[in-house]
């Protein structure tokens, strides 16, 4: 009811303040923070979004840049180290700016990104030895996309061993998406699923030559990850394992309904398909090198896969699948949400899209609350809720920037290449 106070009589919000169009925009980020059941909030949004718009094209720089970019993604739904050399930028112009804040700012972003180059080139070693040595010709090769993926939600310093962790294991389940999706055939990837639920390199005879090698090398990167890890949290791979195990399960069964041309019902494909968008797993594998902050409680809230994980997941799959159905299928692509969705309530794709924009809403405001549910875990939900941020900028205007990584090329060099000139 704070809002209150800028409302009319009649509980409309009162026109004198579109005359402060900063104020606005503040109002209009805060209430992205809603949770369920926050009318208000949702009141505002479209209040503010609509004024922010007719007004947009009268506004100076930088509040216009500012009002352009939150006009495309809320500030709350923004990864703060992607947009920071925007925000460096227009600092420099503001009247209240800080020479030395400004130049210390500058100086921070430089040296951490001298960090991420150097590791940068040690991953990109690695990466492309794995390549070399497993020989999945028909896999996607996305070594910096996926450190770029992994650095959006642990981009500091001090949890270097976490992002190199989460950047192997990115790279691990895109040959293995890759594998289910484009290769292999029903029969092929029964046995991949099986020899993975083994999770023994013993179990390398069950499958076909051209898996062996990847196989082996799932299994030695999961064993060199353990040796890394302090004693009392080797436990944390047994997490990790279980994860990429029941995604497995996921890629399995939607292979088998691409090769019986089967459409599920839309509760039957979120019930896999929500899994395998990979979130509730990757959740999982980000918590294992982030020192004693993660906690087994924290291992058994990730695994159960929900609130926050949960809805990353609902958050990924569907603009995963809204991305795919705008652009159009590959022949191998199984049927996804948006098909189950118009197969089963027989309606046309702007309504199954309508839909599903609400449940992705949804899912922010279920992210929201776990920030309060889960607050002794708060350090830990952000990173998940990064992580789902993350999606909205891989799918952001409906377009792919991981299968299509020439489309965040100018990002990745602004992060990694392009210093901020001092």
């Amino acid at each position: 009811d704070v809002f209150n106070k800028f409302k009319a009589g009649d509980g409309s919000f009162n026109k004198d303040i579109t005359n402060e169009p900063r104020a606005l925009l503040c109002l209009y980020n805060a209430a992205y923070l809603s949770i369920h059941g926050e009318s208000e909030l949702d009141e505002a949004i479209s209040f503010a979004r609509h004024h922010l718009e007719s007004t947009s094209g009268n506004l100076e720089y930088p509040l216009s840049e500012q009002v352009k970019r939150n006009l495309e993604i809320p500030y709350a739904r923004t990864l703060k180290r992607i947009d920071a050399p925007y925000y460096i930028a227009e600092y420099g112009q503001e009247q209240t700016c800080n020479p030395s804040v400004l130049e210390l700012a500058k100086l921070n972003f430089n040296l951490l990104q001298c960090v991420h180059q150097r590791e940068l080139k040690d991953f990109c070693r690695w990466g492309n030895d794995l390549y070399e040595e497993v020989e999945l010709s028909y896999s996607r090769n996305r070594i910096v996309e996926c450190y770029f993926w992994s650095y959006t939600v642990h981009y500091e310093q001090q949890y270097g061993h976490a992002r190199i962790i989460l950047a192997k294991v990115f790279v691990l389940t895109s040959m293995l998406d890759d594998t289910f999706d484009m290769h292999a055939t029903l029969e092929e990837a029964e046995k991949l699923t099986e020899a993975i639920q083994r999770w023994d390199e013993s179990a390398v005879f069950l499958l076909p030559e051209y898996l062996k090698k990847f196989y082996v090398r799932l299994m030695n990167t999961f064993i060199e990850i353990e040796h890394e890890l302090k004693p009392d949290h080797k436990y944390r791979v047994a997490y990790c394992r279980k994860a990429i195990q029941t995604l497995c399960r996921s890629y399995q069964q939607e292979s088998e309904w691409f090769h019986n041309s089967y459409i599920p019902s839309f509760e039957n494909h979120l019930k896999c398909s929500l899994i395998s968008s990979a979130i509730a797993m990757l959740s999982v594998v980000l918590l294992v090198g982030m020192g004693d902050e993660a906690t087994r409680e924290a291992f058994e809230w990730a695994i159960g896969c929900t609130d926050a994980v949960m809805a990353g997941s609902v958050v990924a799959r569907l603009a995963n699948d809204m991305t795919s159905f705008k652009n159009g299928k590959n022949k191998k692509d199984v049927a996804s949400s948006v098909d189950s969705y118009i197969n089963q309530y027989h309606v046309t794709g702007d309504v199954a899209f309508a839909v599903l924009d609400n449940m992705v809403e949804d899912a922010w405001k279920t992210t929201n609350q776990a920030r309060f549910d889960r607050r002794a875990m708060l350090p830990l939900v952000e990173r998940v809720a990064r992580m789902t941020k993350s999606m909205v900028f891989t799918y952001h205007h409906k377009k792919d920037r991981y299968t299509f990584s020439r489309l965040n090329k100018d990002r990745v060099k602004q992060q990694f290449v392009d210093p901020i000139p001092l």
